[in-house]
């Protein structure tokens, strides 16, 4: 007897603008629950005190999580100086204090320390695996966790208002893996003092943007009223940096049963040539988005002439 499907065959994306107060993973199985989905994804975890863009994957869409948290992201934050505290947020406790306010000509001299590709140590509350756990986990247990640095590229960093001597607003462009917290914490050491972000928000992740984006209300209204697919953007829309390659009917169909398919087309032999070229042999993976009559079929590597299927997209 086959197995009876727990959900219905949604396939897409859903820009959600996550609330506070909730996990992304929470966040998610909400979105999948109105919408009935059989299966969701979120592509890249936003902190519980933070809000903004989280792109939720449904269906086939989840194939394509990678490469949506490969984006590049944009981030709003309120720094609160004067205060250390062990989650590096306000939703922690504070273990330090400081009498002392940067200016804002000190903040904007140090921002440049900050840019570019730099190190910095993820906080102790993190969702990284430290032998098989969960960094915060096993801060939440009371264990030190002592967590590597790692090297990551901030595009942008810039203060754009200073409400008070208390708190800096930031905008941050930035690539994957970077931490807020771990920027707001370095930056007040570099300058004298200490501090944790108050507020948080994700405002693009790649091709994701507020705009496109729906809240919890919204989208229990689209569902009550029948509208819902407004709200689902299609599933290549996380694969806008993957060039794309045209296939006929039959070679798709190939692709579709897990077969190689062999382009020896004058017009595909450069183009072909110059995707296996950018192609990391190390990192492996899809190099190019094979489409039928400008629908996707397959993440697909390419190998001289020959084109391999990673992920089959059953749309």
């Amino acid at each position: 007897m086959a197995r009876k499907r727990k959900g219905q065959p949604v396939h897409g994306w859903l820009v959600l603008d996550k609330p506070g107060g909730m996990t992304s993973t929470q966040a998610m199985s909400k979105v999948r629950w109105l919408l009935q989905a059989e299966k969701a994804g979120h592509g890249g975890t936003l902190d519980p005190i933070a809000t903004g863009v989280l792109p939720i994957a449904l269906g086939e869409a989840t194939k394509t999580v990678q490469y949506a948290m490969d984006g590049e992201k944009t981030y709003r934050f309120v720094l609160r100086f004067g205060a250390a505290t062990d989650t590096d947020d306000r939703a922690g406790s504070v273990i330090a204090t400081s009498d002392l306010r940067p200016t804002d000509e000190e903040i904007e001299a140090a921002l440049p320390r900050f840019t570019g590709l730099i190190t910095q140590v993820p906080p102790q509350y993190s969702a990284i695996k430290v032998d098989g756990e969960r960094a915060y986990d096993l801060a939440r247990e009371g264990e030190t966790v002592e967590l590597r640095p790692r090297e990551v590229r901030v595009d942008g960093f810039h203060l754009t208002e200073r409400p008070d001597a208390d708190t800096a607003v930031f905008e941050v462009e930035c690539g994957k893996g970077t931490y807020m917290r771990s920027l707001a914490r370095d930056l007040a050491r570099a300058l004298g003092t200490v501090g944790h972000v108050l507020e948080l928000r994700r405002l693009r992740v790649g091709r994701f943007t507020l705009a496109e984006a729906v809240t919890l209300e919204s989208l229990e209204r689209l569902v009550q009223d029948g509208g819902a697919a407004a709200a689902i953007q299609p599933v290549e829309m996380a694969l806008d940096t993957l060039p794309a390659i045209a296939l006929t009917d039959a070679e798709a169909q190939r692709l579709r049963q897990g077969q190689p398919v062999l382009l020896l087309r004058r017009q595909d032999t450069e183009r072909l040539r110059r995707i296996g070229e950018s192609l990391d042999p190390e990192e492996g993976g899809a190099a190019a988005l094979a489409t039928a009559f400008g629908r996707p079929v397959a993440l697909v590597r390419v190998e001289g002439a020959t084109i391999h299927p990673v992920r089959v997209l059953n749309l």
